[in-house]
């Protein structure tokens, strides 16, 4: 049987302002905090992960998607992405199966979006936690100059 669970590491994350988190929400639950072995870019509004890499660690969440609504869900989740069959090619990300660790220890296989090449400029964020790293780069913006 396929796994009908998705890791999300960016944007998707829990985010009440976020029509995807709600989508996530509705159709699934939350099963818990994890990490998958990759490194994490900021790529400007968003980050991307490339996987795997066995000496960095990306920080995100499980949703397990009601089987019932997954081709729905992930539909729509592919066309966010813009990997979807209707997307014009070369796409950003790929969905792709992951291992993904819950704090547990638990291993769980889980869908994730990675990048399809290695990011142009390294803006590698090292701790792996893109709302950490969003949220103290976002306080730690000069008076005056625009934030991301």
């Amino acid at each position: 049987m396929t796994p009908t669970s998705i890791f999300v590491y960016g944007t998707l994350r829990k985010d009440q302002s976020h029509e995807m988190f709600h989508l996530l929400a509705k159709h699934g639950r939350f099963v818990g905090d994890a990490t998958v072995a990759g490194r994490l870019f900021d790529l400007g509004e968003y980050p991307g992960m490339i996987c795997p890499d066995e000496t960095h660690r990306v920080i995100g969440e499980i949703y397990e998607i009601h089987v019932a609504d997954w081709n729905d869900v992930v539909t729509r989740l592919d066309k966010y992405e813009g990997c979807s069959s209707d997307d014009p090619g070369p796409h950003e990300y790929r969905r792709e199966l992951v291992s993904a660790r819950l704090v547990s220890g638990a291993v769980v296989p889980a869908w994730a979006y990675v990048l399809t090449r290695f990011p142009a400029a390294d803006h590698e964020i090292e701790s792996g936690d893109y709302l950490s790293w969003r949220a103290a780069n976002l306080t730690n913006v000069p008076s005056g100059l625009p934030s991301r």
